[in-house]
């Protein structure tokens, strides 16, 4: 994708999609929202990572940075395939607006072992040459992640460096009897990730063919409790027990006077730098093949990071650290060329930051909700943008824009509501327009605004563990007017067809 185009978009994950089994997933109605994005003139439908969650069910402490999450993957192709009979909900049904993952997940992993089952007797010779060839294709990562998966089952999802020791080891001798013992159950996890790849490029091409462009979302670290680390623990900041001696989070500010201690591993850059940054280079493939253009979270830290002591129960202790920098990019680009990356490039941002971001030629990002807290010189207020940003009128991270207004200060309501201008209840749509007429080449909208949802909506509280990541749309929320008004938006403002506004000749 071309990022200097103007463009308009809409962010939703696919997990808040309709659906009949308790979780948006890559079914009928992924393509119905497609359908729904081109018809409003959207070219952009950006998600959230797509890789399996963890704690918190967060998609960005997932425990592989190259798998898809198992629950994305949509059961109907599964019965029109014919391994999986139509499956019975459960008594009590699913929420329609919200996940209950501690109910769907288990759910889903039952259908899911009996469409396996179902392949295992009933699948195709060419069904079988394709899973075979594409596990071919992909066993740089795919071997651990499915061995990885195998081993935590029986022993109940105990982290890695508990298990036995040449299992934690990866001594050969414990690595191989486990690929012999469990040869099934490594197979099944492979079959789930082929179905994975299979329905997630399939909505790709049909996106594409309707013009519309896959925005993926890339968190710059990793989990402790993953495939990852426990394939290659040389490349983190690892003891002798594989423990972390530093983890990654973000000093105080006047949001959090603890700061943030996210508990990731931080990366051995000297160790990556070494192997020209093959690691990353592997990362940074897999994800161009699953979207046209990606974000990459907290590409502060690719700068400078901030190195927590393993220690330290918060982020009051801590110290910058210098990234890796151009050359990283420069490695990847040397490889794979050049980069479709937008660049979160929000918080504590520093000269070396926006001087690597400019260098690597990336786009930043803007949020026009941060705009009212000062005055006309404000950094994230649409007439001080650049083009080449992309602009939101808020993200998963952050409230909904009604309500953020509901919340917002006196102050900044009347500076909204004379700068935009707007009241109560059109302030989602003059965010949307003072994006959409603003120069920057993308413009992208949570859904939840595109509706005008309220705080009850919103996807995530960052700091608070439990409770986020569920929010389902339903089509009666949607209608047929914030289509219409979006379309209309998007098209007076040159980022769709001029026809949508029905001009006459």
């Amino acid at each position: 994708m071309d990022l200097n185009q103007r463009v308009a978009g809409v962010l939703l994950h696919i997990t808040s999609l309709p659906g009949p089994h308790g979780m948006g997933d890559f079914g009928p109605d992924a393509y119905r929202f497609v359908d729904w994005l081109a018809a409003s003139g959207q070219r952009l439908w950006q998600l959230l990572p797509t890789t399996p969650i963890g704690p918190g069910d967060s998609p960005y402490q997932g425990v592989s940075a190259f798998a898809g999450s198992q629950w994305m993957v949509a059961l109907e192709p599964l019965i029109a395939k014919g391994w999986l009979q139509p499956p019975h909900l459960p008594a009590e049904g699913f929420a329609a607006q919200r996940v209950d993952y501690g109910q769907v997940l288990p759910w889903r992993e039952q259908q899911l072992r009996l469409a396996w089952a179902g392949f295992k007797t009933g699948a195709t010779a060419a069904d079988r040459e394709a899973l075979a060839a594409w596990s071919l294709q992909q066993e740089d990562w795919l071997d651990d992640y499915a061995l990885f998966m195998t081993i935590r089952s029986p022993l109940n999802g105990q982290a890695w460096w508990t298990w036995p020791a040449g299992l934690a080891r990866r001594e050969p001798g414990a690595m191989a009897q486990a690929r012999t013992e469990h040869a099934d159950e490594i197979a099944f996890w492979q079959f789930v990730q082929w179905c994975f790849d299979t329905q997630s490029s399939a909505l790709k091409a049909y996106a594409n063919g309707k013009g519309v462009a896959i925005m993926g979302d890339l968190p710059i670290f990793v989990a402790h409790d993953s495939a990852d680390c426990w394939s290659r623990p040389d490349l983190y900041h690892l003891d002798e027990n594989f423990q972390t001696t530093v983890v990654a989070g973000v000093p105080p500010d006047a949001m959090s006077t603890a700061g943030q201690r996210w508990g990731n591993p931080l990366y051995r850059w000297d160790r990556m730098a070494a192997e020209n940054y093959a690691w990353w280079t592997a990362r940074i493939k897999r994800a161009l093949a699953q979207a046209d253009v990606f974000r990459i979270d907290h590409f502060r830290g690719f700068a400078g990071y901030y190195e927590i002591p393993a220690s330290s129960p918060d982020a009051k202790q801590g110290r910058w650290v210098t990234g890796p920098g151009k050359a990283l990019f420069d490695a990847i680009e040397a490889s794979l060329g050049q980069l479709p990356i937008v660049a979160e490039d929000l918080g504590f941002i520093t000269d070396d930051v926006h001087e690597l971001r400019l260098a690597c030629g990336f786009p930043g990002m803007k949020i026009l909700q941060f705009g009212f807290g000062g005055d006309g010189t404000h950094e994230f207020l649409p007439h001080m943008w650049p083009r080449a940003s992309v602009v939101y009128t808020g993200t998963h991270d952050n409230d909904t824009v009604r309500g953020w207004w509901n919340h917002a200060s006196p102050r900044e309501r009347a500076y909204a509501g004379s700068y935009l201008p707007c009241g109560e209840h059109d302030v989602h749509w003059a965010m949307i327009r003072a994006c959409c007429n603003s120069v920057a080449n993308l413009a992208v909208f949570p859904m939840q605004d595109v509706l005008g949802l309220d705080s009850i909506h919103r996807m995530n509280i960052p700091g608070i563990l439990g409770g986020n990541w569920g929010w389902r749309f339903s089509w009666d929320m949607v209608g047929s007017e914030p289509g219409r008004v979006l379309g209309l938006i998007a098209a007076a403002s040159g980022r769709a067809p001029l026809g949508l506004l029905g001009l006459p000749s």
